[in-house]
């Protein structure tokens, strides 16, 4: 019987949740505190982690935040290590995610079409 997820994937969602579990209780960055890690993409070699994020506030500036990640990405890959029993801890490499902008956008731009549907109609 076939697996139903490939390593990549099952590995992927592991150093997800260890990732979003560090960031919680073991960073001091305040940069870091309203940031949660939505997705992490392993290359075919395990070498490179694909880390995207997003943020609690979606129309903040992601700048500082994507900065405060670089720093903290040898802390982080360094207690994945100790975390994750793999023999090579892949590159963290960290993307801002901003679906939840765009989909504020989109809903305010609907929300505004209703208002000007509404007020058009003939009473």
């Amino acid at each position: 019987m076939a697996r139903e997820f490939s390593r990549n994937q099952r590995l992927g969602n592991q150093v997800l949740r260890t990732l979003n579990e560090l960031l919680r209780f073991e960073t001091k960055d305040p940069r870091l505190d309203m940031v949660s890690l939505t997705s992490v993409d392993l290359s075919r070699d395990l070498s490179v982690a694909r880390v995207t994020f997003s943020m609690l506030d979606p129309n903040g500036d992601p700048a500082p935040v994507l900065n405060g990640l670089e720093r903290a990405s040898g802390f982080l890959r360094g207690r994945l290590g100790r975390e994750i029993k793999i023999r090579h801890v892949p590159e963290l490499r960290f993307s801002h995610d901003d679906s939840a902008a765009e989909a504020q956008r989109i809903s305010s731009l609907i929300d505004g079409a209703l208002v000007s549907d509404q007020s058009d109609e003939p009473q």
